[in-house]
Order: C-alpha cells, then structure tokens, then sequence
C-alpha cells in the first residue's frame, strides 16, 4: 500500500462524526456544554452550619458547590456520612480524592472564607 492511500484512510476516518449520544463532556472542559450553570450572585458565610460544612469541602476540591461538581464529574450523587450529612469523598480535577471526617473540618475562623453562591 502506497504512503499517499494509507494517509487517505486516516482522512476519510477521522472525518467520521460522532453521534450526539457518544459525546458525554468536552474533551477541553470536561464539562457538558448545555449544563453549563452559572451562579447569579456571591456572599460569604456569616456562621457556620451544615450547610457551609459541606461547602467548604466542596471549595477544598476545587469546585464551586455541589452543582459544579456533580456538573464536571458527571455524577448523580455525593457520597454523604449518613450520620451526619456531610459529604465523605470528593475527586478533585486531576482525579485525586479528598477523603472528609464525620465531623466539622471547617473551623470557625475560616467560615468567613466559605463562598456561597445564588442561582
């Protein structure tokens, strides 16, 4: 086979377009384009709760907040301690876990730093 007909092969075949169904996030992103979901607005944490627990476990890993990464790591759901709620394992970006105590990990002086984000 000549050099020319074999690059002519590689061509034809990389012009192939996938069907809708085998594209599942961007290949640059890693996001699903039409879920892209932006906050309206920001506030900081006054005071700590359960809900700024979980917050701050989701901003250790690099995400804005449980939409962010359910949107980037296409998932269904977050793996949660049942006794009290808060998430157990995150996967950060490059893949990497972050494994999360039963107990509150954010200490009052850094609930200040919490972002809570309005949609």
């Amino acid at each position: 086979m000549s050099r020319r007909s074999t690059l002519d092969e590689f061509t034809t075949s990389y012009k192939e377009v996938p069907s809708t169904s085998d594209m599942k996030k961007s290949e640059v992103s890693g996001v699903m384009p039409k879920a892209d979901i932006k906050p309206k607005s920001m506030h900081y944490a006054k005071k700590w709760s359960g809900e700024v627990e979980n917050l701050y476990r989701f901003q250790q890993a690099g995400y804005r907040d449980e939409a962010e990464y359910k949107q980037v790591k296409q998932v269904d759901t977050v793996e949660c301690w049942p006794e009290t709620g808060f998430v157990k394992k995150l996967q950060r970006r490059n893949n990497t876990f972050y494994y999360y105590d039963k107990q509150r990990e954010c200490k009052d002086e850094e609930v200040h730093e919490v972002k809570i984000y309005v949609y």
